[in-house]
């Protein structure tokens, strides 16, 4: 499976952001990032895309992010034009706190890059809301191929507002009742917060007012997921970081990342990504 870096678009390590039009004419076979994520708006055409072992279809209107570790292809394209944006997530950390306790900021950038496997999850906008879109989009690609003085913070100031309304277009298509919207972003907020703790469904439910059966229901039929789970992912991912970027010893990324067993993390992260974390050490080095 090919793996693509970012430095392939951009030799900018101040700015690790790339942004361009694209689209394929030909199957583009199966590939992951290695250390970025990527937005995609399809302007045009159509495709299908593979998500790890699960298949969906992509039309205009469409847009999604890809996460870093997550294979993925398209296959059948026709007249099929997309934007990439790729960015490293910690772009994300630095948004205001009001968008980051947005429910619609959470599914579309944080929780379906990690789960977003089934068509219904995709955000789908209207020929109005993509036209918006792609004339903002056209000034983000006509601000870094110019690139004048200050150049980085307008795109960086952009891409800020871009998040910010596709993710109020995410909200608005929202079927869920305002309760379970409250328990939800409860329970999202306390296990991003906590994730390196030992806590429970239990310890979840409680805090969001809720309880542990109901909590688990309506958080998989909003995310495909529950919340042990995305709570495993999210130590995963901080293990993924932990391995990619330090020399600590297995043991202690393990402890570091909210697993007190080493022996169990390493099971989950082999059940995950298919490879042991020393392995997947060694493959970030190559």
């Amino acid at each position: 499976m090919k793996k693509v870096r970012l430095r392939w678009f951009t030799d900018d390590k101040e700015f690790p952001f790339f942004i361009q039009y694209g689209g394929h004419t030909e199957d583009f076979p199966l590939h992951y990032h290695t250390d970025f994520s990527e937005l995609v708006i399809v302007l045009n055409g159509h495709a299908t895309h593979i998500v790890n072992d699960e298949i969906s279809f992509i039309k205009k209107g469409h847009a999604f992010v890809i996460n870093g570790e997550t294979a993925h292809a398209y296959l059948d394209p026709c007249d099929f034009r997309i934007c990439n944006i790729m960015y490293q997530p910690e772009m994300l950390q630095h948004i205001g706190a009001d968008l980051i306790s947005f429910n619609g900021y959470h599914e579309l950038f944080v929780l379906e890059p990690l789960y977003r496997n089934k068509t219904k999850n995709h955000l789908y906008m209207s020929l109005t809301d993509l036209e918006y879109i792609e004339a903002f989009i056209d000034g983000m690609i006509n601000e870094y191929q110019i690139r004048q003085p200050g150049y980085k913070t307008m795109l960086t100031s952009k891409f800020t507002e871009l998040v910010t309304y596709l993710s109020r277009q995410r909200e608005s298509t929202r079927k869920s009742t305002q309760e379970h919207i409250r328990h939800l972003a409860t329970a999202l907020s306390y296990i991003e917060d906590h994730y390196l703790d030992q806590i429970s469904l239990e310890d979840i439910a409680l805090h969001s007012n809720i309880s542990p059966r109901h909590l688990n229901r309506i958080f998989k039929s909003h995310y495909q997921t529950s919340p042990i789970a995305y709570l495993q992912r999210l130590r995963l991912e901080r293990a993924c970081n932990l391995l990619r970027l330090t020399q600590l010893p297995i043991t202690q990324v393990s402890y570091q990342s909210g697993f007190n067993d080493s022996n169990y993390f390493t099971r989950r992260f082999r059940s995950t990504y298919g490879i042991s974390p020393k392995q997947f050490r060694q493959r970030e080095l190559t």
